[in-house]
């Protein structure tokens, strides 16, 4: 197994990626006339979606001998592998059979194993009635709220055991036994599988983690555990899954080599056409970075090319056909090059998301001819034994949290922030701040001031007021972005300018009486700006778990799949802004200029002053996030997607950033991750 590259590195890299892709691209520029302003984000960042992976295809096309291809292949496994952060270490898996049930042609072992120590998972192991040794298939689920025990994948196991292998099927991280956040009462806090990914992912993210490091780990532990078995032929091992457990399928079959006949389905599209259907999905469908880098979907076959591969699809799947036939011409193609056509193929079968029977057919029938070889046409019988949920129960009571010493991913999470606190605090003493500002700087992608472009303004007309009037302003920082902002001008000029950033736009603080109009007739300019994705630009529509997730949380996953974030994005708007107000600001040039934010635009402002401080003469940040710290350590963290750098509790927190300020900045009533004042 590849070992991750060091965090410096990787993330100097990515920024060299990043900033390429931000110096490269020719965007088309648009305006407010061109599209709706609650729109202007999500094109934004897909049309970079979409050059990076027309360069991604590109350059595919230019890799065609077998030595590049491995080549490219080894390369892709480094990366990913770096991206979802270090693998844990391999410990005993203290795997007990706590039940079993006798069937026709198939016995069933329930399972306990522990993937790191205390942090249990739940599995059940199909086992036929023939003599072994035979292949084992690991069959991961999908969104299940009940996990292995939902019908769908008991009846997969149970066809591949009746066929002569054994089948081992387990509960992902928030599904079955395997909630992570239970409450006094020992039920689910969180009962949404998909909802649950996307809150252990929060706080592995700010750790160079992601929900997918968790997920792949029980995965490969599951393997462990699979091979072990004495009935298995550890040599001749598969896997298969749909949805999320093809999204599984796809991250083992390309980096565990063990697996040798893979089917994945009801997963397998193209980034352009899932960002152009569905949109992202969870948390550990998203590696940070992989757009950018030209990581596709088709890159999880291409890697285990020429193993056998068997891609399942569904004709009215949410995850685009359309994307699918695209991902599989280029595994075909690659394929037939190194001399093995045969070994990868497709089905389409008609209908919508899910296992039906044809596909569970297609799986098994695989799994025979590249494990057994044995290429027959077998069947599915008419009905399939289903058991209750409560006779596949692992554990006394239904939850593995409710096991003595059990831990959850927020446990490893915390654990490992732990680590890391006490790593950053050394760094901080032993470096100086020039020196850890430039660390910052590599691990956010932020640009130095005199590389971001100059903008372009236009006014939009003027609202004349007593003693000031008001100019209704477009900032331009870059094409395709426009920052709409309200300019209030007093008749009498101090020569003092004030930015100032509100989280829930420019209208809230920009009323009669308020502390705008207050500062404008103390005689300062004021320049109130809505960034991207915030007042005027905020995207239209709401997550459907919009009392955790931001509506902006669509197009802060698309930055993290262009190796960037939102919080980045903000921050150079406000440098640019600045410069800007600084330099023109309609011709008055003040003197100086105060930043002012007010709520979820703390953290960009607090990285645009530490990372340029010469530019303010004062910094205010009232209800700013607290730490990023605070976020690992509350599971039920609320709208942070758009304040989160993938592994920048590695280098700093956002106190360390406050402490390096020589700037005068006052931090007054900060919050918590669920936007509650600190007590």
């Amino acid at each position: 197994m590849p070992k991750p590259a060091c965090p410096t590195a990787l993330a100097a890299m990515l920024v060299g990626i990043a900033a390429g892709i931000l110096q490269a691209d020719n965007l088309p520029a648009s305006s407010a006339a061109d599209i709706p302003s609650s729109q202007m984000l999500h094109r934004y960042l897909m049309t970079r979606a979409r050059l990076a992976l027309e360069r991604r295809d590109a350059a595919y096309e230019t890799i065609k001998t077998p030595e590049a291809i491995h080549d490219y292949q080894d390369r892709m496994r480094r990366f990913f592998f770096a991206q979802i952060g270090e693998l844990p270490e391999r410990t005993p898996l203290n795997a007990r059979t706590v039940g079993q049930i006798k069937r026709d042609g198939y016995r069933v072992e329930k399972i306990l194993f522990e993937s790191q120590p205390h942090f249990f998972v739940t599995a059940l192991l199909y086992l036929p009635d023939r003599k072994p040794p035979y292949p084992g298939v690991l069959v991961p689920c999908g969104h299940s709220a009940n996990g292995k025990a939902r019908d769908l994948y008991q009846r997969a196991p149970i066809l591949i055991a009746k066929n002569g292998m054994a089948a081992l099927c387990y509960d992902p991280i928030d599904q079955g036994e395997r909630h992570q956040l239970l409450g006094t009462d020992g039920k689910p806090v969180i009962t949404s599988s998909t909802l649950g990914h996307e809150m252990t992912g929060v706080g592995a993210m700010l750790l160079g983690r992601n929900t997918a490091t968790y997920r792949i780990w029980d995965g490969m532990r599951a393997l462990d555990y699979l091979a072990s078995r004495p009935e298995v032929d550890p040599a001749r091992i598969g896997c298969t899954g749909i949805s999320g457990g093809g999204t599984m399928t796809s991250y083992l079959m390309a980096l565990d080599n063990r697996i040798q006949a893979a089917a994945p389905g009801c997963y397998l599209t193209s980034f352009q056409r899932l960002l152009e259907t569905i949109g992202p999905q969870d948390a550990e469908q998203n590696i940070f970075g992989q757009i950018a880098h030209g990581m596709d979907h088709a890159d999880y076959i291409l890697m285990r090319a020429p193993k056998p591969t068997l891609m399942m699809t569904a004709t009215d799947d949410f995850f685009d056909i359309d994307g699918a036939w695209h991902t599989f011409r280029q595994a075909k193609r690659w394929y037939t090059r190194l001399g093995f056509a045969e070994r990868v193929d497709i089905i389409e079968v008609d209908g919508k998301h899910g296992f039906p029977a044809a596909m569970r057919i297609a799986a098994t029938r695989s799994m025979r001819r590249w494990l057994l070889n044995q290429d027959d046409a077998i069947t599915e019988p008419a009905s399939l034994p289903v058991e209750p949920d409560k006779d596949l129960q692992c554990t006394p009571r239904g939850e593995v949290l409710l096991l003595g010493g059990a831990r959850s991913v927020y446990d490893l999470n915390v654990e490992l922030e732990n680590r890391l606190a006490a790593r950053r605090k050394q760094f901080w003493e032993t470096t100086s701040p020039t020196h850890a500002l430039d660390e910052v700087r590599r691990v956010t992608g932020i640009r130095e001031l005199d590389e971001l472009p100059q903008p372009t303004w236009e006014k939009m007309g003027t609202i004349q007021k007593d003693g000031f009037h008001i100019d209704k302003l477009v900032l331009r920082p870059e094409p395709g972005i426009w920052l709409p902002a309200l300019a209030f001008v007093p008749n009498q000029a101090s020569g003092q300018a004030y930015l100032y950033l509100h989280g829930q736009g420019k209208q809230t603080v920009s009323g009669t009486g308020g502390p705008i109009e207050k500062l404008v007739r103390q005689g300062n300019m004021v320049l109130a700006l809505d960034v991207r994705g915030i007042g005027e630009t905020i995207p239209e529509g709401k997550h459907s778990y919009s009392r955790v997730l931001p509506p902006e949380w669509r197009d802060c996953t698309i930055a993290y799949l262009l190796g960037t974030s939102l919080l980045a994005m903000r921050a150079e708007d406000i440098l640019v802004s600045a410069r800007w107000l600084a330099s023109n600001a309609l011709g008055k040039k003040p003197k100086a200029v105060h930043l002012v934010s007010i709520g979820q635009t703390g953290p960009a402002a607090l990285h645009a002053a530490a990372l340029q401080p010469d530019l303010f003469a004062s910094v205010t940040l009232n209800h700013c996030l607290v730490s990023w710290s605070n976020v690992v350590r509350t599971p039920l963290a609320k709208n942070q997607f758009a304040n989160l750098i993938h592994g920048a509790l590695r280098v700093y927190d956002l106190p360390d950033l406050v402490r390096t300020m020589s700037t005068q900045i006052q931090v007054t009533q900060p919050v918590d991750a669920t936007g509650h004042p600190i007590p």
